[in-house]
């Protein structure tokens, strides 16, 4: 807490941020440019959420307008119209895929109705921020609001009219298959979560616990069986102006652990506090980054781009360290003895302090964890530290880990480039025991059942021996049963990253190979018709007639967008490509096309890459022409699915004008920023600005007063503080 303290100084003293924010941005269909231009079916909802929540939170409360846990369906979309409740949620922000454990509370009037189908909800009624949501139900003579910590919710009802107040509480297990109990003022029970993908309908091993308290002795409350479940609930007589209020906490390990979890997080009754209090800690994250001389439209977006990119990964422990253990039934493990097997130099005691888990890791490596690890070093750490424990619970390095589980979501296993860049960056890692699972993803083909379940890399045997993934090789146990062309390219970034590790731990045998192995892309570049194309075992390629088709072997993308995906070694692929001229020339027709699909993660580096080209300025024209066609601040004004927060990040690192294009290479790209002036507030009170003094296009950078020689930035000339100046 006392590396924070000059930043919450910093909070308490500069104009408040939170206002800024607006929670509302991505949750109806987007209607950007890049969106309607190639977003099909369920990839052009951003599906974020109005979160109250605290950053990188257990539960995010949400007013909820669908019912489901099913996949795809998000709490809350803006087209709707009815509130039937506060849910705490385990929605993944910007995500395709399900809601888990989770508990919808709500309050009707009148007759009692346990089915109840939700009120009419306007917007101009809402209020939503991150800290604190509001809802006036005109119908139901109500208002409602809710308010959160790190792991718990509050949640008061304020009647507007003398009336009958009936509260229900109904987990959301869509199997009916959710318990209940009371205890005098305590309501609580568990909604049990079943795995996606790999794994698909097993039970993940662990519920979604709660743990709901009202204030003094209940003792009316009734469970009753309902269509899909069981509702408890509990009637009182309010006039108009009297409150209700009701605490919940949650966890996964127990609903023990949840009014735990309650007990320390909200000990008292005062809703207020618990607001205020939510907002310091917001204030004091986004302040992390200050902006200067700005339109409040860009403000707006920017900040809201944080918030976004801070709900996941979910915190999974509970406050006294007890979390379920990965891909076990039903056991729980505690921190701080999980750690301390593992706590050596090179991961010392002041890593570990939180469980984390739902990593949309194919997504959040190349922008989301990059931003963490730059404003928050220390939960850069436990998130890796996490994935180790994972990785040693489990037996092999999760790709996508989410509701505690493998789930082979995806293509690659980009669990490697998440500890790469971490230790690239100085995050403490403990290398030998991240390198053995590591090595192990790389070199070990799992047994069926275990590759069934979503451990170890899909059909890894004939990228051994060809160096590619070939088109015969269909993975029918898979959710991504083809896109061979996109797995060559994700695991030889892999392979990469990983040989960056053997290289520090000095296993040159292993490094060597690896490194042969990351220039497995040209097995998978046509030479023919200058892009990444599809090849078949016997080395001949797909018949490719158009780049920009959508095709089985290419990932949610097309040939031409996939062919710029080579992070790892930039003048290899620029030498295929015929050099720097023909680079920039494939860029150009990629954009003048209109061809870039901002919504698709492995476009997210293309704009940057002219940094490669003799005309390094012009990454800045094609970043400031997607920063303003793909984010608005509007409901419909974020581009494709969220992602977890990863095409938010995209928005924070683009305006600050840096990017990692590889991120397990500890350095950035740099532009010309949209910002005027930013400053970013580091670990142990330094600061590191940047000043645009031109108006561009061309420009030089000047790093503390020098000229600086290239247009990119390691991470330790960031870390240090100091000041990076556009002339």
């Amino acid at each position: 807490m006392l590396a924070l303290a000059p930043l919450a100084l910093h909070a308490q003293m500069q104009h408040p941020l939170l206002p800024y924010v607006n929670p509302l941005i991505g949750t109806a269909p987007s209607a950007t440019k890049a969106t309607l231009a190639h977003g099909q079916g369920t990839e052009a909802l951003a599906n974020t959420i109005p979160s109250v929540t605290y950053p990188f939170g257990m539960t995010q409360w949400v007013a909820q307008t669908r019912f489901s846990e099913t996949k795809c369906v998000a709490p809350y979309y803006y087209g709707d119209s009815l509130f039937s409740g506060f849910r705490g949620s385990h929605w993944i922000s910007g995500s395709c895929m399900q809601d888990y454990g989770s508990v919808t509370v709500t309050a009707i009037t009148g007759t009692l109705r346990l089915d109840d189908p939700g009120t009419a909800f306007t917007h101009a009624a809402e209020t939503a921020t991150p800290a604190y949501y509001r809802v006036d139900l005109p119908q139901r003579g109500l208002r409602a609001e809710v308010t959160a910590t790190a792991r718990c919710g509050f949640i008061r009802f304020t009647a507007l009219r003398d009336d009958s107040v009936y509260i229900l509480i109904h987990p959301n297990s869509d199997r009916g298959l959710a318990t209940l109990q009371v205890d005098g003022n305590l309501v609580s029970g568990r909604n049990p979560v079943y795995r996606l993908y790999q794994g698909g309908g097993q039970p993940a091993g662990f519920d979604g616990c709660f743990a709901v308290r009202f204030p003094g002795v209940t003792s009316s409350v009734k469970i009753v069986p309902v269509a899909g479940g069981v509702v408890a609930y509990v009637g009182f007589w309010e006039k108009a102006g009297q409150t209700i209020q009701l605490k919940i906490g949650t966890s996964f390990t127990s609903e023990a652990g949840a009014a735990r979890n309650l007990t320390a997080e909200i000990p008292g009754w005062n809703f207020d506090a618990v607001v205020s209090a939510a907002r310091r800690v917001w204030e004091q994250e986004l302040s992390r980054v200050t902006l200067e001389v700005m339109a409040d439209s860009v403000r707006r977006i920017f900040y809201t781009a944080m918030y976004h990119a801070m709900q996941q990964p979910r915190l999974y422990s509970d406050v006294d360290g007890t979390y379920p253990m990965f891909a076990t039934s039903y056991k729980n493990a505690r921190l701080a003895h999980a750690m301390a097997a593992r706590r050596t130099a090179a991961a010392p005691p002041a890593v570990g302090g939180a469980y984390y888990d739902d990593f949309s890791m194919w997504d959040i490596y190349r922008a989301q964890i990059p931003l963490i690890e730059i404003l928050r070093p220390a939960l850069a750490g436990d998130l890796v530290h996490s994935i180790l424990l994972k990785a040693e619970q489990g037996g092999w390095l999760p790709d996508f880990p989410c509701w505690n589980n493998y789930t082979a979501e995806m293509v690659g296993n980009h669990a490697n480039a998440l500890i790469a860049s971490a230790a690239a960056r100085g995050i403490p890692v403990d290398l030998e025991t991240a390198y053995r699972y590591m090595r192990k993803d790389a070199f070990d083909i799992p047994d069926a059942a275990a590759y069934k379940d979503g451990r170890g890399r899909r059909s890894l045997a004939s990228y051994l021996a060809l160096g590619y993934y070939p088109l015969e090789d269909e993975v029918s146990e898979a959710f991504h049963k083809n896109e061979q062309t996109s797995r060559t390219l994700e695991y030889a970034y892999d392979d990469y990253c990983i040989a960056q590790i053997a290289k520090t731990l000095k296993k040159q045998q292993d490094y060597d190979t690896l490194m042969a192995r990351s220039r497995n892309y040209v097995h998978v570049f046509d030479k023919r018709t200058g892009f990444m194309n599809g090849r078949h075992a016997d080395g001949s390629f797909y018949p490719l007639k158009d780049p920009d088709a959508r095709l089985y072997f290419v990932t949610e993308g097309t040939p031409r967008q996939y062919t710029f995906y080579v992070p790892q070694d930039m003048p290899g692929l620029t030498g295929l490509l015929g050099g720097p001229e023909k680079l920039e020339a494939a860029l150009d027709s990629l954009f003048d096309k209109g061809q870039y699909w901002h919504g698709n993660e492995p476009d997210q580096q293309t704009p940057f890459l002219y940094n490669y080209t003799d005309h390094p300025y012009r990454s800045s024209q094609r970043v400031h022409t997607i920063l303003e066609e793909e984010y608005a601040n509007r409901p419909g004004g974020l581009c494709g699915n969220d992602d977890e927060g990863e095409i938010s990040a995209w928005y924070v690192l683009g305006a600050l004008g840096l990017y990692p294009v590889d991120p397990a290479s500890g350095d950035y790209a740099v532009c010309l920023p949209l910002v005027r002036a930013a400053t970013l507030h580091l670990p142990g009170g330094k600061t590191f600005r940047i000043i645009v003094r031109t108006a561009g296009p061309q420009y030089t950078l000047v790093l503390n007063g020098q000229p600086h020689p290239s247009f990119s930035l390691s991470h330790a000339e960031l870390q240090k503080g100091g000041v990076l100046e556009f002339r």
